[in-house]
């Protein structure tokens, strides 16, 4: 996520796919679900850990020994850049998988003369994929993209904005160079009208991902957790990072991670401003427990036909994924668009509803049930 020209951010998980034979792999761990942290010092490891974190995306200098210390003693694992250090130590299941360089899709800034280069070819991304892969072929190979996989007239990919058939596996694009798949856009942070607090743009990106890899590859996708730059609008409010975070998982993401840098003046830029800010981390602590808790449910297909939605709102859509596990039925639900609403739900089975983290149920009668929603609410349900 190279925000301006020197800020990156990264996506990362595996979800219902089964890439190779990587130690830890999510396939043969359905109680794992992939929550990262962007290009934080391994200092933090155990303070992100504590806060219901298990990954590192990106290493300042790469891995080396002292660094793989402090993130295997901290429970955490990590995507890195393929180096040496990495080569000699392929048997680390700390190291779950290798990365690209971040936002290829992007112009690219070119120090030396001050100006912008273009984007990056596909082909050199699918060649560095070839041979990331000859080297260690167990582990799976994370590609971040940028805000254009959602964002589609974004200038910032220069002469290759609009592009989309840069990305598209099926025309050689950058998808074809990964197994892993993530993008990142920040939409409070925007400024661009047409992005500019529409959290739906999250979901969108995940959408044209999927559909872009032939739903081949996991998908995961960053989320903005502060205000990063001086020229942003504001940052997030905790509710509504947990409404990117829940935009993403119902639309089919496999996993998601935190872009938590500032590069402020006033507050003075902070690496780690997302761990300093009280109030964010203690919140997003709260979402990563719950979705680690629901990990073996979120690994689990997605079930067809079993749940309907309609919204007394028509301006406010809420989409929805069904699952079921356990001998229990599952309705993700969040409200696409600001405002208020219920939504009737229609359920082929199913008496009583539990509001997952909620400490409320709701009676279900004639195979329905509703509920209020405002301002992208976030409603999770368990029904037997």
């Amino acid at each position: 996520m190279k925000l301006n020209h020197f800020i990156f951010c990264f996506l990362l998980i595996i979800g219902n796919y089964s890439l190779a034979q990587n130690v830890g792999n999510i396939a043969n761990n359905p109680d794992f679900f992939p929550i990262a942290v962007w290009l934080q010092s391994p200092s933090n490891a155990e303070a992100y850990k504590a806060h219901g974190v298990n990954m590192y995306v990106g290493i300042w200098g790469g891995l080396n020994q002292e660094k793989l210390d402090v993130l295997k003693k901290a429970g955490m694992k990590v995507i890195c850049d393929q180096n040496d250090f990495g080569l000699k130590n392929l048997n680390e299941p700390t190291i779950y998988a290798w990365m690209h360089g971040d936002e290829p899709d992007n112009a690219q800034w070119n120090k030396a003369e001050k100006k912008y280069d273009p984007c990056i070819d596909p082909a050199k991304i699918i060649n560095s994929y070839n041979e990331i892969k000859k080297n260690d072929p167990s582990r799976p190979v994370y590609l971040n993209l940028g805000q254009g996989v959602a964002h589609i007239s974004y200038k910032g990919r220069g002469a290759c904005t609009g592009n989309i058939d840069s990305y598209k596996v099926s025309t050689n694009g950058y998808l074809k160079g990964c197994d892993i798949a993530s993008f990142d856009i920040y939409p409070v942070n925007s400024n661009y009208p047409e992005i500019s607090g529409n959290l739906w743009y999250v979901a969108a990106g995940i959408d044209n991902l999927f559909e872009w890899t032939d739903h081949s590859k996991p998908v995961w996708c960053w989320i903005e957790t502060t205000k990063y730059g001086d020229k942003n609008p504001r940052k997030p409010t905790p509710s509504e990072v947990k409404s990117e975070i829940w935009m993403a998982l119902i639309h089919g993401a496999n996993g998601y991670g935190f872009f938590c840098h500032t590069f402020t003046k006033n507050p003075p830029a902070d690496e780690a401003a997302f761990l300093h800010d009280s109030e964010m981390i203690s919140a997003t602590k709260e979402y990563n427990l719950q979705v680690t808790s629901l990990s073996r449910v979120l690994n689990s297909p997605s079930t067809k036909g079993y749940a309907t939605v309609s919204s007394s709102n028509k301006e406010i859509p809420i989409d929805i994924m069904t699952k079921n596990q356990g001998g229990a039925n599952y309705i993700f639900s969040v409200a696409m668009r600001p405002g208020q609403t219920t939504a009737v739900f229609n359920i082929t089975s199913g008496k009583n509803v539990e509001v997952i983290g909620e400490n409320r149920t709701i009676k279900v009668k004639n195979g329905k049930f509703t509920d209020d929603f405002s301002d992208y609410a976030v409603h999770l349900y368990k029904i037997k």
